[in-house]
C-alpha cells in the first residue's frame, strides 16, 4: 500500500521546528528584510488584483443587463412590426377579385436580384412569374 503523508502548516516534529527557527534566526537582516518586502509586495498584489476582479465582474454584470435590454426591446420592435404585417397580410386577403391574382403574387415575391438574401439561385423561378405577370394564361 501507498500511504500518502498528511499535509501540515509546518513541520511536524520538534526537532524540524528547532532547525527551521534555527535557520530563520542564523540568516542575514537583509534576506529577512527582503523576504518581509517580497510578503508585503504579494499581498498587495493579491488585494489589487481581487479589486480589479471585483471590478470586472461589476462591469460585466452591467454589459449583460444593458444587452438583456436591448434584446427584449428588439424582440418588443419585431413582434410590432410582424403584428401589423399580420394585419396588413389579413386584410390584403380579404380584397380578393378575379382577375388580381398575379398581382397579389407578385406583391409576396421579391423580384430583385440584389436584394435577395437567399443562398439559392431562384432566377428562373423569378422569370417565369415576371414572364406570367405580364402575359396571364387564358383558360
Amino acid at each position: 500500500r501507498f500511504l500518502l503523508p498528511k499535509e501540515s502548516n509546518g513541520p511536524t516534529d520538534c526537532y524540524a521546528a528547532i532547525s527551521q527557527v534555527d535557520r530563520l534566526q542564523s540568516e542575514p537582516e537583509s534576506i529577512r528584510k527582503w523576504r518581509e518586502e517580497q510578503k508585503e509586495r504579494l499581498e498587495q498584489l493579491d488585494a489589487n488584483s481581487r479589486k480589479q476582479e471585483a471590478e470586472w465582474k461589476e462591469k460585466a454584470i452591467k454589459e449583460l443587463e444593458e444587452w438583456y435590454a436591448r434584446q427584449d426591446e428588439k424582440l418588443q420592435k419585431t413582434k410590432a412590426t410582424n403584428r401589423a404585417a399580420e394585419e396588413a397580410f389579413v386584410s390584403d386577403a380579404e380584397d380578393v377579385f378575379p382577375g388580381t391574382e398575379w398581382e397579389r403574387v407578385a406583391q409576396l415575391c421579391d423580384f430583385n436580384p440584389k436584394s435577395s438574401k437567399q443562398a439559392k439561385d431562384v432566377s428562373r423561378m423569378r422569370s417565369v412569374l415576371i414572364s406570367l405577370k405580364q402575359a396571364p394564361l387564358v383558360r
